[in-house]
């Protein structure tokens, strides 16, 4: 017979790793680095956390780390504060509401609801920036950005597969 070993859900390594990591690969690929003339995508690493923290367990935390990390974000790329958090929550909601659904689907149903989170998030920041510049933001650029973003999921599924045990009250 093999001991169980239970985990306890950590909210600093729940919540801060992630976005101690998030900042920092934020900030790497913000920097104006070039190769060839061109510049790297700049994927929104915070979705990665947003997707998973609504898959792992319902909690008041995340959306506040949600906020954090969307401001810094804001800070970062120069937009007007208020942008990236509403993005980040724009994914976030949908995916706490869908939680249920979500948690039997596989590795190629999540990826595809990442990618819709993804795309929501997006969006949001899309009508939001169009709507306080009166014009729309390059639309390829947004495209690439989705794609770099839309290829962070494994990272995603790792932090879900890494916590979805942790707490099973919430399961």
């Amino acid at each position: 017979m093999t001991a169980t070993t239970v985990r306890r859900f950590n909210p600093v390594l729940w919540l801060g790793a992630p976005m101690a990591v998030c900042a920092a690969a934020s900030l790497i690929f913000a920097l104006p680095l070039q190769a060839f003339g061109l510049r790297p995508p700049e994927p929104v690493f915070a979705l990665v956390p947003a997707f998973a923290w609504g898959m792992i367990r319902p909690s008041i935390l995340p959306p506040f780390a949600l906020l954090a990390l969307g401001l810094y974000l804001d800070l970062l790329w120069g937009g007007p504060l208020g942008l990236w958090p509403l993005a980040l929550l724009a994914a976030y909601a949908p995916v706490l509401f869908a939680r249920a659904f979500l948690i039997a689907q596989g590795f190629w149903g999540l990826w595809a609801w990442y990618a819709v989170a993804c795309a929501a998030a997006l969006a949001t920041g899309l009508v939001l920036m169009s709507l306080r510049a009166a014009i729309v933001p390059n639309l390829a650029g947004v495209g690439w950005q989705l794609v770099a973003t839309v290829a962070l999921f494994p990272f995603a599924n790792r932090l879900i597969e890494r916590y979805e045990d942790a707490d099973v009250r919430f399961r």
